[in-house]
């Protein structure tokens, strides 16, 4: 197992316990971890599977089956399109493709300076809107491929100030 900073193997034990009597508590002790770090590691895996007993096989199956969890770093600022069927039968896919190209990274990737990750949502339940990007929970309406560079370009002066 890599090596964990002890405040963090603190953190997660304390989440495990948390949930000890539940009687399935990996996907409530993962959430937690997702919310607090950003990301759920390999090695924060493992600790996990060492404290539950929770097979690390089924652990990593969990991280990586539901797109809510990362094994990596977002960015900042987590960009989400839709593709479901009504955004994407309205263009999402070129929406999506923008994003894409201006910030030079592919979907589930983060840009070098950590401000951007892009990915790609199946349904974000907001189809009356479509075609929807959401931006840590801010949802964007109906979304155009020429509204793409001024949205980055509005959490860029964020930035800047």
């Amino acid at each position: 197992m890599a090596k964990l900073q002890p405040q963090a193997v603190n953190q997660i034990t304390e989440i495990v316990e948390r949930y000890k009597n539940e009687p399935t508590p990996l996907m409530m002790i993962l959430e937690e971890i997702q919310r607090d770090f950003g990301y759920v590691p390999l090695e924060v895996q493992e600790l996990v599977s060492e404290l539950t007993g929770i097979p690390l096989s089924e652990i990593y199956g969990v991280v990586t089956f539901y797109s809510f969890f990362s094994m990596t770093p977002k960015g900042k600022y987590v960009i989400g399109v839709c593709l479901g069927t009504a955004c994407y039968v309205k263009g999402s896919q070129l929406v999506c493709d923008k994003f894409s190209d201006l910030l030079n990274i592919k979907p589930g990737e983060t840009t070098p300076d950590g401000l951007f990750t892009l990915d790609v949502l199946r349904c974000i339940g907001a189809c009356a809107i479509a075609p929807a990007v959401s931006i840590n929970g801010k949802a964007y309406p109906q979304v155009k491929v020429d509204d793409v560079k001024k949205i980055i370009d509005s959490y860029r002066a964020k930035e800047a100030q």
